[in-house]
């Protein structure tokens, strides 16, 4: 494909409706982007795991251990994310929104947290910033907390200016670091990804320290990144792309994401010996087979949703041993069928055997 001449590359030139392919942030290699220094945080999206209709606080509490050993084990930051979609945070009422952070705080008081929020409560067509308050004014009760802006329907189809400026908005009501979250119809069916004037907007407010991008389909976290090292922007990127993890480490960019849950101590792995001296060139088998797992992990249906990716992760804590059971939310229709313990044991074969052979503490099958 031939790149397009008169490539955009400031900012002032960029118009709202600009597409990525008019840009020079588009047509970036990864490989142009690759470093070796930043040691970037791994920020999980914790999984609420459920047994018998309940919240199975034990398993909560036990699999966030697990997560943290890991993380210290390698080196690496974590943060944990809370009550966003891992955590069924459309299904949760506002008692059980505040009594999960409240449990992670009694038993973690040190990690940084990250909380989603969103539109609680929206109806019809029109926008309304008000819908945002309670989950925002209950994470900002707690210490050490960020908290991500997670887009809602009638947020997301507001015109881009219209779009910045219901950011702004709710920017106004943050007392705590913001992270702004974009997010294709590979989760859900009306999400759009920002264009670059509306991410170079955002990226530019006080408020926000960040952004997920979470695409399954389109490089947008490569545009994102191009951009803000470009530009310089104090904005950190992090990416959401579960079928393509390795990515936010080559580029020494930040994860959030949930498939940092069923694979935490192989990232956590890769990420170490990605930043070793010397280098290990075992992390590009590392790579595959993590990502072997999580793309099953993340496979779309047939109406091409990974939304059910939440029903697979409780399969593979129970069968590490980290839970007792895979339900999830009673509330929740992302279900995947029968015999879904079978295929995600079948998954586990090669990552198992990865971290066999590397000698990674804590990824074996319970029995």
């Amino acid at each position: 494909m031939n790149i397009p001449r008169d490539l955009i590359s400031h900012p002032a030139d960029l118009k709202p409706d600009t597409p990525w392919r008019d840009t020079v942030w588009a047509w970036r290699s990864e490989e142009s982007l690759v470093d070796h220094q930043t040691p970037a945080r791994l920020c999980v999206a914790t999984l609420l795991p459920f047994r018998d209709g309940k919240p199975d606080w034990e398993g909560f509490e036990r699999s966030i251990a697990w997560m943290l050993r890991c993380g210290q084990r390698h080196g690496v930051e974590m943060a944990f994310v809370l009550n966003a979609d891992t955590g069924y945070i459309f299904n949760l009422t506002a008692e059980l929104y505040r009594e999960v952070i409240t449990r992670f705080r009694a038993a973690f008081p040190e990690p940084r947290i990250i909380c989603g929020t969103t539109a609680l409560g929206a109806t019809g067509d029109g926008f309304d910033r008000e819908w945002y308050r309670p989950q925002i004014e209950i994470a900002q009760s707690f210490d050490n907390v960020e908290v991500m802006i997670m887009t809602s329907r009638q947020l997301n189809a507001l015109g881009p200016e219209q779009r910045r400026d219901a950011y702004f908005s709710i920017a106004e009501m943050l007392t705590v670091p913001g992270i702004v979250h974009a997010l294709e119809p590979a989760f859900v069916p009306w999400a759009t990804p920002y264009e670059p004037w509306l991410l170079h907007q955002l990226a530019t407010h006080e408020k926000f320290v960040g952004g997920k991008i979470s695409t399954l389909d389109e490089p947008h976290f490569l545009y994102w990144a191009a951009m803000c090292r470009d530009l310089g922007l104090d904005f950190a990127p992090h990416s959401g792309d579960d079928f393509g993890i390795a990515t936010a480490i080559r580029l020494g960019l930040p994860l959030l994401i949930g498939a940092g849950v069923s694979a935490c101590p192989l990232i956590c792995a890769a990420r170490q010996m990605w930043l070793g001296e010397p280098f290990d060139t075992r992390v590009y088998k590392l790579f595959e087979a993590f990502q072997s797992l999580e793309d099953m992990v993340f496979r779309l249906d047939d109406q091409g949703s990974a939304a059910a990716y939440k029903h697979s992760t409780a399969h593979v804590l129970k069968l590490l041993g980290l839970i007792e059971s895979a339900e999830i939310h009673p509330d929740c229709a992302d279900r995947r069928p029968e015999g879904e313990d079978r295929r995600m044991r079948e998954a586990l074969i090669r990552p198992l055997r990865m971290a066999e052979r590397l000698g990674i503490a804590e990824f074996s099958l319970a029995h």
